[in-house]
């Protein structure tokens, strides 16, 4: 079992992010504040590719201007790493590289499951709502 590496505290005065929940061909976006704890889903980015994909994320990041970013580390069931969860780390390695801000990775095991449960009409928009406010409730108050 590998589980998240441990992560630095977040700063109190980071108070805005954007979550992501990376796909090969979707992937989703949410936005939320640590004052309200809560996220609202984003338009989903549909972009095969880096170049494309990381245009999309920019734009994102220019309008929401967050402080932080966080992303989705799928794991399977049983905690261990599969192809996707090295897919995710390494994305949130070039969202740091590229536009230099604090990332965040939570582990977003069933948060698919969960918003396709919960009837979303973009799961992946929802499952990035989801892991946004998974990481938001474990922020001290």
């Amino acid at each position: 079992m590998t589980g998240l590496p441990v992560q630095p505290a977040v700063p109190a005065h980071f108070q805005t992010f954007l979550a992501f929940d990376f796909g090969a061909k979707r992937t989703g976006v949410a936005s939320g504040n640590r004052m309200l704890r809560t996220a609202s889903p984003q338009e989903t980015i549909k972009a095969e590719g880096a170049d494309a994909r990381f245009a999309q994320v920019a734009l994102r990041i220019k309008e929401w201007q967050p402080d932080a970013l966080v992303i989705g580390v799928p794991y399977h069931p049983d905690g261990a790493s599969h192809e996707n969860t090295e897919r995710a780390l390494k994305f949130g390695r070039q969202l740091r590289g590229r536009f230099g801000l604090q990332v965040f990775e939570v582990d977003e095991r069933y948060s698919t499951t969960e918003a396709i449960a919960g009837g979303a009409k973009d799961a992946d928009a929802a499952s990035a709502c989801i892991i946004l406010e998974q990481f938001l409730r474990n922020l001290p108050p």
